[in-house]
Order: C-alpha cells, then structure tokens, then sequence
C-alpha cells in the first residue's frame, strides 16, 4: 500500500529544495512532534548516495535511525529513495503562491496507515514551518 502527504510551503523553490536536502536545515524540522528532534543527518545528494537521520525522544527514552540511498534525483522536481524494502517519492510542485511538496511512500506493516500518514503529514506541515519561518529572516 502507498500513502501520500502533501503541504505547500509558501517559498521559492531554491529554498524549500535547500531546505529539504541540506543536514544542518534538516535536523531543526524532522520531527513528528514537540517532544522529538532529529540529533543528526547526512546527505549524499547523487544517485546512489546515501542519507540518515537520528531521531530521537527528546527525553532520552527511545530513537530510531532513518536511512536510505537515493534512487533518482531530478533537481528542483524530484527526489526518489529506497529504505530498507520500501521507497518512497518526494514531488516538489512550483506554483504561484510557493510549491507543494508531495511525498508518497510505501507502507509498513507495524503502525497502522492512520498513523504513518499522520507522523509523515506532521514532519511535513514542521518542513513547511520552518521553511517559511526562516524565510522572514534577514
């Protein structure tokens, strides 16, 4: 099964592609939740290349790596990634008002669908937060 989450982020391209891709901008949105964080990532951002995120309760109590390698990478439009035996899609979508950015990955068996859309949708709606907080910086 496949499940899709999308948001738009109210931003120029360059700079939600930057924002998704790039470790330090990374480890301030990955998380599903206030009380997680994302203590580190990498990116290989090439065809075969490889990226990881720690992610982790901010209580100590529990984390998980989330690791992958790229599969097609279509700068500024696509990204395409294996991890583990799934993968999943990342469409970025320019339009007039920013760009929506689409994601559509492969379920897994442990958590129902309900709740993987729900942790991916909050990760995502954290992205566009941030993209567009930063945005307003000088």
């Amino acid at each position: 099964m496949r499940i899709t989450v999308e948001t738009s982020v109210a931003a120029p391209i360059d700079q939600v592609w930057r924002a998704y891709t790039t470790p330090a901008d990374i480890v301030n949105w990955n998380a599903a939740s206030d009380d997680w964080h994302t203590t580190r990532a990498t990116v290989d951002l090439r065809e075969g290349g490889a990226f990881s995120s720690r992610m982790e309760a901010k209580d100590g109590s529990m984390g998980f790596d989330f690791a992958g390698t790229y599969t097609k990478i279509v700068e500024h439009k696509r990204i395409e990634y294996a991890f583990g035996d799934r993968k999943a899609e990342v469409e970025f979508v320019p339009g007039p008002n920013g760009v929506v950015v689409r994601v559509v990955f492969d379920a897994e068996t442990t958590h129902s669908v309900e709740q993987q859309q729900g942790g991916w949708q909050a990760i995502l709606d954290s992205f566009a937060r941030y993209v567009e907080a930063k945005k307003k910086m000088p």
